[in-house]
Order: structure tokens, then C-alpha cells, then sequence
């Protein structure tokens, strides 16, 4: 498949403090992909790279192919971004600040698109920006976004302020983007979305990338839950190396099982009567956690 984003040992410091330690992954066309972390990995400062605003200390990020640094205006020209925290103009309505978006891209609007979008995301265009709430100013740059036909689209955190049924519209038309062959780059700290939408993740932890793939290839790194009842007393579950976090609930069993250890768990139980076993697929959540479990932090 052919490269769009291409990040290769990225480096990054301000100051004595290293953002980006050999951040390397990719994204191909057509693709979705994740970049999950928690606030302070590395995410936005990732991104910024990306769009040319700052300079990496060393290690290179193309877009197209091209440099993402010396060849900024080109590369702008096809890339759709929106931030987390959006700032507008507070003296304009939110429909002249999309128009003026789009005329900056230099596209040429789709007023039917545009119309829409602003239906589909419930927004209303003609309210002075200093009147909207977090979600508007977020709606203002996603409709923006999502009205140019963009190439490569880069979301940083874009359904923040968003209420569960715009974040599924935002769903809807990422979907529709990849379609058309458009990448996305998706950072999120919204698991559920990321397992919904996207074919691979990047987990980022303390500006270094400690897990990237699909979600197939991730999932054998996770537990799934095992609730287990049996005839019989089990004896020693706690001692073995595939079970963890047991937790014996009147007369049934929880665990987390190690995927790759099935077939130990089975020999196991082999001699008991079993009434119930239920196993519940392994998440992207049990994977983000075991990462983070004992990580904090702020942007």
C-alpha cells in the first residue's frame, strides 16, 4: 500500500524535557489510523510536527512524500486539521468562519455539502462565535474540515465537547473521507471511537511508541475476561501463570486470561464439572491500560 504519512524516528526536546524519543509509524492510503495516549504523551506535539509548525530536533515526517517542514504550503494545500481546543473569531458568525476557512484552502465551496454538514451536525451558522460552546467552535472546524476534499485529514482530539450523537455524525463522515480514499489520522483518548474507526493504532507513551498495528495483530497482546462456574471448588487458581486479577464472586470465578494461554486454561478445568464459561474478546482498552495503569499526566 502506498505511504501518505510516513514518521520515522522523530526526535523532539524543549528544553530539558524530551517530547519525542524515536517516534516512528506510518499511515497508508485509505487508512484510519489511531494515535492513542494520554494527555502529555506526545500526540499534539506529533501532529504540530505534521503541520509545520514546529521543527523536529532530528528524524524525518513526510506527507506525500515531501518534507513536512520544507514543503509546508504544498503539502497544506491537500491536509484538512482540526485541534482540540478551537479559536475563532469572536465578532464573526460561525457560517463566515467556515466560508473563510474554505476560501483560505482556496476550494471551491460545495454550498450543498456545506448545508448538509451544518444540518447533520445540528449547527447553527448564523450566532456570533463569541456565543458558542466548546462543541460549536469544535462543529465550526469539523464542517470545515469535512466540506473540502481534503486528502489527508488530521484530527487531534476533534469530537472534544461533542455530545455522543455528533461524535457518531463525526464517525459517519470519517468513514465516508476513507471511502474516498483519504487518509486520517485520528488522536483520541476516546478508546471506544478509535476500536470503532480505525484499522491501525499507535499507542504513545511519555513521547516514545510503545505498541503499533492493527487492532488484529494488537489484540493477542491482551486478556480476555473469563467468568467461570464450576461443580467443584477450583483449587489454585491464583497460582497459575495464565490467570491474573482473580476475583471469586459467591459462587463464580473472574479472571483475566492471557490470550495466548487458552489451551493451559483448558487442560486445567479439564477435571471439573463446569456449569458456566463466558469469555469476553479482549478490548483496546485492556491494552491502553497496561500501558497506563500507572502513568499521569497533563498537556
Amino acid at each position: 500500500m502506498k505511504k501518505v504519512i510516513e514518521i520515522t524516528k522523530l526526535k523532539k526536546t524543549f528544553g530539558k524535557t524530551e517530547a519525542l524519543t524515536d517516534v516512528t509509524f506510518d499511515v497508508n492510503e485509505g487508512e484510519i489510523v489511531g494515535f492513542i495516549g494520554p494527555n502529555g504523551a506526545g500526540k499534539s506535539t506529533t501532529i504540530r510536527i505534521l503541520l509545520g509548525l514546529i521543527k523536529a530536533d532530528s528524524g524525518t515526517a513526510k506527507i506525500f512524500g515531501e518534507d513536512v517542514w520544507d514543503d509546508a504550503v504544498s503539502i497544506h494545500k491537500r491536509v484538512a486539521y482540526v485541534p482540540g481546543d478551537v479559536n475563532l473569531w469572536p465578532n464573526l458568525t460561525g457560517g463566515q468562519v467556515i466560508d473563510l476557512f474554505l476560501s483560505m484552502r482556496g476550494a471551491k465551496v460545495d454550498k450543498k455539502r456545506k448545508e448538509e454538514l451544518m444540518k447533520r451536525f445540528e449547527f447553527d451558522p448564523t450566532k456570533k462565535c463569541r456565543a458558542y460552546s466548546k462543541g460549536n467552535r469544535q462543529k465550526v472546524a469539523l464542517i470545515a474540515a469535512f466540506a473540502a476534499d481534503a486528502d489527508v485529514y488530521l484530527f487531534d482530539e476533534p469530537t472534544a465537547g461533542l455530545d455522543p450523537l455528533q461524535e457518531r455524525v463525526f464517525q459517519s463522515y470519517a468513514r465516508e473521507v476513507q471511502q474516498r480514499g483519504a487518509s486520517v489520522l485520528l488522536s483520541s483518548h476516546i478508546l471506544s471511537e478509535v476500536e470503532q474507526l480505525c484499522d491501525k493504532v499507535a499507542i504513545i507513551r511519555q513521547g516514545e511508541i510503545v505498541e503499533s498495528g492493527s487492532l488484529t495483530d494488537l489484540r493477542h497482546l491482551t486478556r480476555s475476561q473469563i467468568n467461570l462456574k464450576t461443580a467443584e471448588e477450583l483449587p489454585n487458581l491464583e497460582e497459575q501463570s495464565f490467570a491474573h486479577n482473580v476475583v471469586r464472586e459467591k459462587d463464580e470465578i473472574v479472571f483475566q486470561l492471557d490470550s495466548d494461554h487458552l489451551n493451559d486454561f483448558l487442560n486445567y478445568i479439564e477435571p471439573f464439572t463446569v456449569l458456566k464459561l463466558e469469555s469476553a474478546p479482549p478490548r483496546l482498552e485492556d491494552l491502553f491500560m497496561r500501558h497506563y495503569e500507572t502513568v499521569k499526566g497533563g498537556d
